[in-house]
């Protein structure tokens, strides 16, 4: 984050606005389960997968309801990046991306999901028809 904030001083008011609030000083969560496959959730209502999305985060995960059409996609896909302002399906900035290669290989599984599929992003408005669309729109926007 320093070096996107030292090429950018004008976003410094949004990591101090979240270290005012606290959001760097979050204690651990105990009890974290990790893996690096998808998985299928039967205990989660909604037969939920899991899938595999990094970069934003090491673990940054997307959760799909197949049998609604649903795909929650976190920060892996956004459609308002509050720190650059943009609006339409991107990348979270580089401030807030651990690895970019990775953040936008992981925009592939995306494009995997049939049409019709609706993002649901972390941030932002939903995304309707084609994911294939949106992830297309997303790599364009490039990384701000």
């Amino acid at each position: 984050m320093l070096r996107y904030l030292l090429r950018r001083p004008a976003a410094i008011a949004t990591p101090l606005h979240l270290a005012r609030k606290g959001a760097f000083t979050a204690p651990a969560v105990p009890g974290v389960r990790v893996f690096d496959t998808d998985r299928r959730l039967d205990q989660v209502p909604g037969r939920s997968q899991t899938v595999a999305l990094p970069g934003h985060t090491p673990g940054s995960t997307g959760y799909l309801f197949p049998e609604r059409g649903l795909l929650f996609t976190g920060d892996a896909l956004v459609t308002h990046d509050g720190l650059t302002g943009h609006t339409g399906p991107a990348l979270v900035c580089r401030g807030f991306t651990h690895d970019t290669p990775t953040a936008l290989a992981s925009l592939d599984r995306i494009d995997a999901l049939p049409s019709g599929t609706v993002l649901l992003p972390g941030h932002g408005e939903p995304v309707t028809g084609d994911p294939h669309a949106a992830t297309g729109q997303a790599r364009a926007a490039g990384q701000r």
